[in-house]
């Protein structure tokens, strides 16, 4: 039940809940187009901008463990507020970075803040929505999810490119997008009915309500094959092209990258016409036929073909993810929804975490392009294998 506290608040709604969200997302990633630069000052190897990655992945799936459902308990907006406050003490330790300490602390918090945004915006841009508005809020929710996280990148590649202070200047703005952030989740109206003082945290497992088992294990193996996609193009694309393909420009880079989550904003936003039944074996198809354009791409040096095997992956990723959240956030009663939501990004950050740092140590022994032929072919397997569970265990669509 949404409390109504004053019509000013109302009128705000899911959309400036999915703005927050999206604020949210972006620190997570601003980082991504800085690697090279740190890599450059810090003298560390390809395996150590993956481990740094990893880290931040770490630090999302404790905080969906620990306190996945916790927003379900204290209400929406006393958990975003926390999550934004993670984030710009993240961003803090970026702008006073002194070595690599630093870097996995800001890795650390930034994931903090993430696994909070992750259940709790989610539900609150869902519970936001007037009678007739739950399509548009749902994909608001992963559109500002997608789109936060592709905006990241793309704004620390053009300000480290073309303005001053590289390393400090992208976080100094995403300071000034959080507190604006925090402003406009200080006046959103609470979505829980009776939220209460939480008296501990507990390791919360997987434990799932038994209305969403049933569409919990498709779904979330889905969003784990296309997360495994977009952690490779947020941990080390960026190297790929670079020392592969042999562009320097951080801005390019970091518009690569924006492309993937750009490509996954399009294929949500196509899955509500397709239907969830259909979306996720087709988005696995998709997901397949990117991960062969990069292979190829990788293969013969080409950055056309990596820049439309990053759309083409980000949309099959884009249909199987949201086909998942939707189904499981139907599935889910809303006395669980934050908890089941924050289960299911759990799974789906293992795919983003694990594969990649075993593609930063195997950069050790092939190289990069060597690294990133032998996850584009593992990931494929696991795609195909994925693409043909769903088949033959699809959820049902909504009547």
């Amino acid at each position: 039940m949404i409390i109504d506290r004053t019509s000013g608040t109302r009128r705000l709604g899911y959309p400036a809940a999915a703005g927050v969200f999206a604020v949210g997302m972006a620190g997570t990633t601003l980082p991504t187009s800085l690697y090279g630069l740190y890599r450059a000052q810090l003298g560390f190897s390809e395996l150590i901008v993956t481990v740094v990655f990893a880290v931040y992945a770490l630090g999302v799936i404790t905080v969906l463990l620990l306190a996945g459902n916790v927003s379900d308990e204290v209400g929406r907006r006393p958990v975003l507020l926390c999550a934004l406050a993670l984030s710009a003490a993240s961003a803090l330790c970026f702008v006073f970075e002194g070595g690599l300490p630093m870097l996995l602390l800001g890795r650390v918090l930034s994931g903090f803040a993430a696994g909070l945004f992750s259940g709790a915006a989610t539900a609150a841009v869902l519970e936001l929505a007037r009678p007739g508005q739950e399509a548009h809020a749902g994909f608001a929710a992963t559109a500002a999810n997608m789109g936060g996280l592709g905006c990241g990148p793309l704004l620390s590649g053009l300000l480290a490119q073309y303005a001053p202070w590289p390393l400090v200047l992208p976080f100094l703005v995403h300071l000034l997008l959080v507190a604006g952030a925090a402003g406009v989740t200080w006046f959103l109206p609470e979505t829980v009915g009776t939220p209460h003082r939480l008296h501990r945290l507990r390791p919360q497992g997987l434990r799932l309500p038994p209305e969403v088992r049933g569409v919990f294990t498709p779904a979330a193996v889905a969003a784990f094959a296309g997360f495994a996609l977009l952690g490779l193009f947020t941990a080390v694309a960026p190297s790929f092209v670079a020392d592969t393909l042999g562009d320097h420009n951080l801005a390019v880079a970091g518009l690569i990258v924006f492309t993937v989550f750009l490509g996954s904003t399009a294929g949500q936003s196509l899955t509500e016409r397709i239907g969830v039944r259909r979306a996720l074996p087709g988005g696995c198809l998709v997901l397949v036929l990117g991960l062969l354009l990069v292979a190829t791409s990788l293969a013969v040096t080409s950055l056309p073909l990596l820049v439309i095997g990053a759309v083409c992956g980000g949309v099959g990723q884009g249909l199987a993810f949201r086909a998942g959240l939707t189904a499981v956030g139907r599935a889910a009663p809303p006395a669980h929804r934050g908890g089941t939501i924050s289960a299911f990004f759990l799974v789906a950050y293992l795919g983003i975490s694990l594969p990649v740092v075993g593609v930063g140590a195997l950069t050790l022994v092939l190289g990069l392009r060597g690294a990133g032929l032998t996850f584009s072919a593992c990931l494929i397997v696991l795609a195909v294998a994925v693409g043909l569970y769903v088949l033959r265990h699809p959820p049902a669509d909504e009547n």
